[in-house]
């Protein structure tokens, strides 16, 4: 394969399918994180709602959401996403459904008596879930959350449905313009194979900062978080 095929191609679509993941990802934390506190929450119209979100994203498909949100909604508002943003906003939610479900988990783990030890401490709801629980529950979460980012990693895939220049469509490209279809398609996975790997390595060491900082006491981190 020539040097220009990988300049004008290839790398450009490396680029790309690095940005898809990495803003698909940040929408499916928050998402995640939004969700999956609301499945928590003491009200009950509040955990249906969220339960009601959670069942619909993860019972339909990305793809499908893809292409509703590029070729049906700009048919009902009069304004068309850009197929980039069409994209990332389909596995955002979608993947950001399956991460409510981890958050929820994450937090219900976490043992009674470290609940009623803010209660005792006369804490707030938000301040017993972020000096409490999200610290108990994040490191939890990380190793779900892992094998969720490198799906969705794979999933970008699905781009290149749209026209979208990822790796997978310039792979695509490369193999019309050369009939290399081994060749190519090899390289290809060793790609997605090395992304998801630094991808993994940096989870890894995010889970050990998190565990690292759970034995930190309580005490002290409400004496700072109330000045």
């Amino acid at each position: 394969m020539s040097s220009g095929l990988w300049v004008n191609w290839i790398l450009p679509g490396i680029w790309t399918t690095v940005q898809l993941t990495v803003y698909s990802a940040v929408l499916a934390t928050v998402v995640a994180f939004g969700i999956g506190m609301a499945r928590t929450h003491r009200l009950w119209i509040v955990r249906f709602l969220a339960g009601v979100y959670t069942e619909i994203f993860r019972g339909t498909s990305a793809l499908v959401l893809m292409f509703w949100l590029f070729f049906v909604v700009p048919g009902l508002i009069g304004w068309a996403f850009v197929p980039m943003w069409a994209a990332v906003l389909a596995l955002g939610l979608s993947y950001g459904a399956y991460g409510a479900e981890v958050v929820r988990g994450a937090l219900n783990s976490v043992t009674p008596a470290q609940r009623e030890a803010g209660i005792a401490l006369n804490f707030t709801p938000w301040q017993r879930m972020r000096l409490i629980l999200l610290p108990q529950a994040v490191p939890e979460m990380i190793p779900p959350f892992n094998n969720l980012l490198v799906e969705l990693l794979k999933g970008t895939a699905l781009v290149s449905l749209l026209g979208i220049g990822d790796v997978s469509f310039a792979a695509y490209l490369v193999r019309l313009a050369t009939q290399e279809s081994a060749q190519i398609y090899s390289i290809t996975l060793v790609i997605y194979f090395v992304i998801a790997f630094l991808l993994t390595r940096g989870m890894k060491g995010l889970e050990r900062r998190t565990k690292a900082g759970i034995g930190i006491d309580i005490k002290a981190q409400a004496a700072g978080g109330t000045r």
